[in-house]
């Protein structure tokens, strides 16, 4: 896990900006640094390392090839890295290598097959910046699912890039607006959706995807190695034709033979448990792979209704692994919040931000590498939203479509309609379908009152009309079962845009590494050629991963409605330290002089929580952009 940075034609001194840029990515990589700089120095590229595999000066970057072509600034890890390593050597494409490092193999695969070919046999997570200098050809990619992050984009002649948005925004020369056609979509999702980032202009490369920039380095296309939605689309139409318990099998087998090549690292690897599904299951499986007891990581709330720390302690104590817990507090919560701004580069408001950072933190005291069990949920149909959406569908359907779009725009044009339960029915009922259903579950009350004035703000600016998302833009009834396009709906945004930015941000903040077994490309090619049936039966959901950890773990302990990673956070932003933080974001004078929110609806909002307990999730995204663009 590192940090990559780079740029070409630049319009300002190459040297100290690249310095610049490296350092303040320091916490995605303490252990090293380095900059490479073509001989024109059109073309810079710099490295921050967090040494996981060959510790040793060899697998120091930016590295050549060594037959002198290629030169790489890579973050990431490529876990079947010994495969491919022993295809160069049997093909002789390589006599020997200089170290032991994945990047070295990478690099080398590039110069025997090419970038294309190599990111199609590499499994892993990653993002890197390649440079060939016979072509003057600069590339990026990103792994398929989205776990490593890379911005780019032009400022003013010059072209950057960067694992870190606050690598961007140091430049001499950026001097970006806020990307303000992207709020509405912000407000309504908590998070900001690829291509697109807070500032104009400015964008993040998607999951899968090649990006090619050739001298005189002014224009990128763009080629896709990798898609969700092909995979998708594949696996249900080559359905699994074994029965569940075969299922199972082929499954435990994909998940072993992850985390098998995930266990490996040159440092110490630890994983998080909950008290859910899907990392029991990752330990469980950890354990059984592993001669020593594997080291295992919860926090838990006193506050009732919020704690879990206990079932996985008993999760822990049944598996033998050697386990830590620590239990947050709202003292805690007052440290990190006002820290977030800064750690996550642009607005971010998935509040589990504050627990994922604590349980880093506290797992980094004791390993570097840290397996979880993200994705269980998005691939196996976990999450209860799913259902909901069905049983919803099902009654909304039986009325004919016109009649409900009518009686839809009617009411929401009513004061009655404005907000409240009726606006929220309303919208429901408008829905062509169980896709548009999902999509319309997801405005809130708090944000239509902020929605209302942000259109009003943004009305005749073309950027409003760019920035459709892969939800507004998903062909619905792309798979024949509806239950896997909401599923695909959130692998193709909420999973790598949400979750994975979450965990990247907040564990690299304290330069822990973080893999996800279930995101490994065979698991994923998997799940989709499985039937709904497998995965959920009646209200049992995951049920072949639950087919799976029962083997380890006594289904009587699992047995419990899973509470997630809440935090009480509006019991937390009343307490006068946070609430004096978050009143001087507030400030309602500021707000109007930023001229990017509607300071009266964001006040009113504020005002109801305050003075009549009304708490919306919005309050919290408009802390969040507000700490975001004000500098932390």
């Amino acid at each position: 896990m590192c940090g990559i940075a780079g740029f070409c034609n630049a319009e300002f001194d190459w040297y100290e900006n690249i310095n610049r840029m490296n350092a303040r990515m320091y916490h995605r990589g303490p252990d090293a640094s380095g900059i490479w700089a073509a001989d024109d120095k059109q073309v810079v590229l710099g490295h921050r390392r967090l040494s996981i595999v060959d510790l040793s000066s060899g697998g120091a970057q930016p590295m050549e090839s060594h037959n002198g072509r290629y030169v790489i600034a890579y973050n990431g890890e490529v876990y079947n890295y010994r495969d491919i390593k022993n295809k160069l050597i049997q093909e002789k494409k390589v006599t020997a290598f200089r170290g032991t490092s994945d990047t070295e193999v990478l690099l080398e695969a590039v110069s025997a097959y090419g970038l294309y070919e190599t990111l199609k046999m590499s499994k892993g997570m990653f993002a890197l910046a390649l440079y060939d200098k016979k072509e003057q050809v600069l590339y990026l990619a990103r792994d398929r699912v989205g776990e490593k992050p890379l911005y780019y984009g032009f400022i003013g002649k010059t072209f950057a890039f960067a694992s870190d948005l606050n690598s961007l925004t140091c430049l001499d020369n950026f001097n970006k607006p806020v990307n303000t056609g992207i709020l509405e979509t912000y407000f309504r999702y908590g998070y900001i959706p690829a291509p697109y980032s807070v500032y104009e202009d400015i964008y993040k490369l998607e999951p899968g995807k090649i990006m090619e920039i050739r001298a005189p380095f002014a224009q990128c296309s763009f080629r896709t190695y990798w898609s969700m939605r092909q995979a998708a689309y594949d696996g249900q139409n080559h359905l699994f034709r074994g029965s569940e318990e075969e299922a199972a099998a082929e499954l435990e087998e994909r998940l072993k033979n992850a985390i098998r090549e995930q266990m490996v690292a040159d440092v110490p690897v630890g994983a998080f448990l909950s008290a859910g599904i899907d990392s029991p299951t990752i330990v469980a499986l950890m354990q059984s792979l592993s001669g020593r007891r594997v080291k295992s990581y919860t926090i838990g709330m006193r506050e009732e209704g919020f704690n879990e720390a206990e079932i996985a302690a008993k999760i822990a104590e049944h598996l033998g692994t050697e386990h830590t817990e620590l239990y947050i507090t709202p003292e805690d919560a007052r440290q990190v919040i006002p820290m977030l701004g800064k750690m996550f580069g642009e607005p971010f408001a998935d509040s589990s931000q504050i627990p994922t950072y604590l349980v880093s933190k506290m797992t980094k005291e004791h390993v570097t590498v840290s397996l979880s069990g993200d994705g269980g949920d998005e691939l196996f149909c976990g999450y209860r939203t799913y259902q909901s959406m069905e049983r919803i569908w099902q009654k909304t359907r039986k009325i004919p479509w016109p009649v409900r779009k009518s009686a839809s725009g009617i009411i929401l044009h009513t004061p009655w309609g404005k907000s409240g339960p009726l606006a929220t029915r309303a919208r429901l009922l408008g829905a062509s379908g169980i896709e548009d259903l999902y999509r319309r579950s997801e405005i809130g009350e708090g944000l239509s009152l902020i929605a209302e004035d942000v259109r009003r703000a943004l009305a005749g600016k073309d950027s409003c009309d760019l920035c459709r998302t892969a939800m507004d833009d998903y062909e619905d009834g792309f798979l024949p079962e509806p239950v896997h396009n909401l599923m695909l709906m959130d692998m193709l945004m909420y999973h790598p845009d949400d979750i994975l930015t979450k965990v990247d941000r907040t564990a690299m903040a304290v330069s822990l590494e973080t893999r996800v077994p279930m995101l490994d490309k065979d698991v994923v090619e998997f799940a989709w050629t499985l039937p709904v049936s497998y995965k959920r039966q009646g209200e049992v959901t995951k049920k072949i991963l639950r087919d799976i950890l029962y083997k380890y773990v006594p289904q009587e302990l699992m047995e419990r409605p899973k509470k997630g990673f809440a935090i009480p956070l509006h019991k937390w932003l009343k307490e006068p330290e946070l609430r004096n933080w978050a009143e001087s974001l507030l400030d309602k004078r500021k707000i109007k002089e930023q001229g990017l929110l509607n300071a009266d609806a964001v006040c009113r909002i504020w005002e109801d929580f305050i003075e009549r307990d009304i708490w919306r999730r919005q309050i919290w995204y408009v802390l969040m952009f507000l700490s975001s663009v004000n500098g932390g």
